[in-house]
């Protein structure tokens, strides 16, 4: 049995030897945050095949997102369906960590911007949004944005890994990736700085609210199209 771990790793090698045979100029890779502490497989996984880009021939910008708000984003998807679904909810201890959500449409703009920014060699950037903040709040401004308030309980006794088997309950993200994204919420998963923005020309971020009602936005509006 091979984790998923090793099959990406595998795999980024082979991207990177395939981009230097076909004389790609840089490769941009999204990945994920890295924490202070012992990341979790999920993050580990990302990180790993960031590593492995960087280390190839073909100079690569490595972008690190924690949590991305926009429709079609997994952690986006769990989030809004606990904000949206539940009128109650108990609150584990891992939604006091912190993070900064960054806007969907501002991680495009950075993607299409690490194509061309002047850099040598390769590098990477970690992409915060403009907020920290708690998983709590993160919920509580989504249910803010659908007029609703959310009824919470702390119960910290609840690990990310038991709140991983709630999740299958109330969400409709896939739950090996769901169960995965959770327990890489035991701890702050916070830039190490926020200098990309800088440097790509892009200092007007969207704020989280903007992001979360353009994210529910076009969520209506692929729910009508599929309706017909």
């Amino acid at each position: 049995h091979t984790d998923y771990g090793e099959l990406e790793r595998r795999d980024a090698e082979a991207f990177a030897s395939a981009a230097e045979r076909a004389g790609v100029e840089r490769i941009v890779y999204l990945g994920g945050p890295a924490p202070r502490g012992e990341p979790s497989e999920h993050l580990r996984s990302r990180l790993a095949v960031g590593e492995i880009l960087r280390a190839g021939m073909v100079p690569t910008i490595e972008l690190r997102a924690s949590m991305v708000i926009g429709y079609g984003s997994a952690s986006w998807q769990i989030v809004r369906d606990l904000a949206v679904r539940l009128p109650a909810m108990i609150l584990p201890r891992w939604l006091k960590s912190r993070t900064r959500p960054v806007a969907l449409d501002d991680v495009v703009a950075a993607l299409i911007a690490a194509g061309t920014m002047p850099v040598a060699g390769s590098e990477w950037f970690d992409i915060p949004g403009p907020e920290v903040m708690t998983g709590r709040q993160i919920l509580e401004r989504i249910a803010a944005v659908r007029g609703r308030h959310i009824f919470a309980i702390e119960v910290p006794l609840l690990t990310p890994r038991l709140s991983a088997l709630w999740l299958r309950l109330v969400t409709r993200a896939d739950f090996s990736l769901a169960r995965e994204l959770v327990l890489g919420l035991g701890e702050d998963l916070l830039p190490h700085d926020d200098r990309f923005w800088a440097q790509a020309g892009h200092t007007e971020l969207v704020s989280f609210d903007d992001a979360a009602r353009r994210a529910l936005a076009s969520e209506h509006a692929a729910s009508r199209s599929s309706r017909g």
